[in-house]
């Protein structure tokens, strides 16, 4: 019997097992792949408070080391189902059984893919599905943002004060983002928006050296030169294993409070898989916090 499980070694994951060690609870924490999550495949991470510049997996291994000293480490066991009904939370793996008075779930969410020839082989080497992580790293360099829904255009928005240029693909005929948004977009004369236009695929071979976009309509094809390609066609919450759980909103995000508590006691959400604003290796960390702070209480509360 354990007095937390947390599931997913992120940042927020991580955070919370600080913490947790800390406060001196019996936690464990479960990894079906390897720490760090998004993290790992960050190259570079300019705003992460107190640490300028560090790359990505070497941060995560300074959290994964700043756990250990508390006392726990990742297991790396896949979860492969949960039980909330009981005071008493169970937790299956591919290996055990596990019970805990709480139950922390930070699985994450992932990036969506164009799917398109170059954007694997390019990825962190000028293709990001972050501007607010990665924006400030392509100055004075043009750039396209392809995705025209609300955080395409912010995205936009932002490395505008970048980029002397910087294009928007819209795979539909027109953006989809709130009009003060398009407002604002429309309003820069350093951006260009193609709607109705397809992504073919991003050139260079150890970098991005520019991205072959198709007209729907017409079929013509066109190469932008931009050294930056910004993905934002939205994430995918790794919510499988709860649905049915715990309450989701119609995205697949764990709805939880501030607090990071679901609609089931003991149970809480942390990090990208939690509906919110602002998914952000900060944010996730913060998550973990509050979320043990708000688990050492409900343990209290209830012996």
């Amino acid at each position: 019997m354990y007095d937390m499980i947390i599931i997913g070694a992120g940042p927020a994951g991580m955070a919370a097992a600080i913490y947790a060690g800390r406060a001196k609870l019996n936690a464990i924490m479960f990894e079906k792949e390897f720490p760090g999550g998004q993290v790992t495949k960050t190259y570079e991470v300019a705003n992460y408070p107190g640490i300028a510049d560090v790359i990505g997996p070497d941060l995560a291994l300074k959290m994964q080391a700043h756990a250990k000293e508390y006392g726990i480490e990742p297991i790396v066991e896949e979860v492969i189902e949960i039980d909330v009904n009981d005071k008493i939370k169970k937790v299956k793996t591919n290996k055990n059984t596990y019970e805990a008075r709480t139950l922390l779930l930070g699985m994450g969410a992932t990036w969506r893919e164009l799917g398109v020839p170059g954007e694997k082989k390019l990825k962190a080497r000028g293709v990001s599905y972050c501007a607010t992580c990665d924006g400030a790293f392509f100055n004075g360099k043009n750039t396209v943002v392809v995705g025209g829904g609300n955080t395409g255009v912010e995205d936009a928005i932002l490395l505008a004060k970048f980029s002397p240029k910087v294009y928007v693909i819209q795979d539909l005929p027109q953006l989809t983002a709130q009009k003060i948004l398009q407002d604002t977009l429309f309003s820069l004369d350093n951006v260009e928006v193609f709607t109705n236009h397809q992504v073919l695929e991003i050139l260079g071979e150890d970098s991005v050296q520019g991205i072959k976009i198709k007209n729907k309509e017409t079929g013509e094809q066109r190469v932008l030169d931009v050294e930056g390609v910004f993905v934002a066609v939205g994430m995918t919450p790794n919510s499988e294993l709860v649905k049915g759980k715990v309450e989701i909103n119609e995205w697949g995000y764990i709805k939880a409070n501030e607090n990071c508590e679901t609609n089931i006691p003991g149970v809480y959400a942390i990090g990208d898989i939690r509906d919110k604003k602002l998914r952000q290796i900060i944010t996730a960390t913060a998550d973990g916090a509050i979320a043990v702070s708000a688990a050492e209480k409900y343990i209290l509360e209830n012996p």
